[in-house]
């Protein structure tokens, strides 16, 4: 029985159309002009990049210009930075001082100990209650009132920097151990970050440190022969002034 939906089917033929060649593929020899072009301009690429943007990020180096406008320089700046300080923290461990030098030290305490006692009893003590004194107290009296009046001395050498945001400075004196100066600085109305520290003789010693202080008096006792002093950073928004006044036994004050 024939479906009514059944039709011949018409024989298939074969496509009897020419078709297109595929041309062969063909490899491209490097020559040796175009292996030396292509070096020189990845190298060239490689110079661009590490002038205009490696240098001002890592080092703070900005020979263009161009690091300055993208705050790449203040970046590499802050880097170099905090990486000086950590390496000085590193390097600033104290040095004990040891043997003859200890014991110096430790006499020379006592005796300014003694010293400031005995200005405290004479001067401290109310005049409408003090007992008449003899020759030897009234003369001990005049050799413990030139002693404190040698306590505020005449300012010997005095320097004054103005640092900006992130920017330290360091002043040293050069002292024989067991040497003592004098010294007051003071950030004007400012805070800084401060080190006082020394090297010398193959030995360094850190004897203080400070954040956001505005000024410090006091004396600097050398542990070793070298050089001993300060360093400042200004960690603010804005510009500080540090001034520096010693005196005191020293040979000489490095300051930049």
């Amino acid at each position: 029985m024939t479906n009514r939906f059944d039709t011949p089917k018409a024989p298939l033929r074969a496509d009897t159309r020419p078709k297109a060649a595929t041309p062969p593929m063909q490899s491209m020899r490097a020559t040796g002009g175009g292996l030396i072009r292509s070096t020189l301009l990845a190298a060239g690429a490689a110079g661009v990049i590490l002038v205009l943007f490696w240098l001002p990020a890592e080092y703070g180096i900005d020979p263009t210009g161009v690091g300055a406008l993208t705050g790449l320089t203040e970046m590499g700046e802050i880097k170099q930075q905090l990486s000086a300080e950590a390496e000085a923290d590193a390097q600033a461990v104290p040095t004990p001082a040891t043997g003859t030098g200890l014991a110096e030290i430790l006499s020379r305490l006592d005796q300014i100990d003694a010293q400031l006692a005995g200005i405290t009893a004479v001067i401290g003590a109310p005049n409408s209650q003090a007992a008449p004194m003899t020759t030897a107290q009234s003369v001990a009296k005049t050799d413990l009132t030139l002693e404190n009046t040698a306590i505020a001395p005449e300012w010997r050498d005095e320097v004054s920097y103005t640092l900006n945001p992130g920017q330290g400075i360091e002043v040293k004196l050069v002292m024989q151990e067991g040497q003592v100066a004098l010294f007051h600085w003071t950030a004007n109305g400012g805070v800084v970050n401060y080190d006082t520290h020394g090297d010398g003789s193959g030995q360094s010693i850190s004897y203080e440190q400070g954040r956001a202080v505005a000024e410090q008096t006091g004396d600097l006792m050398a542990a070793f022969t070298g050089n001993h002093g300060w360093f400042w950073r200004n960690r603010t928004d804005a510009p500080v002034t540090v001034t520096l006044r010693t005196a005191g036994d020293y040979a000489t004050m490095n300051a930049p």
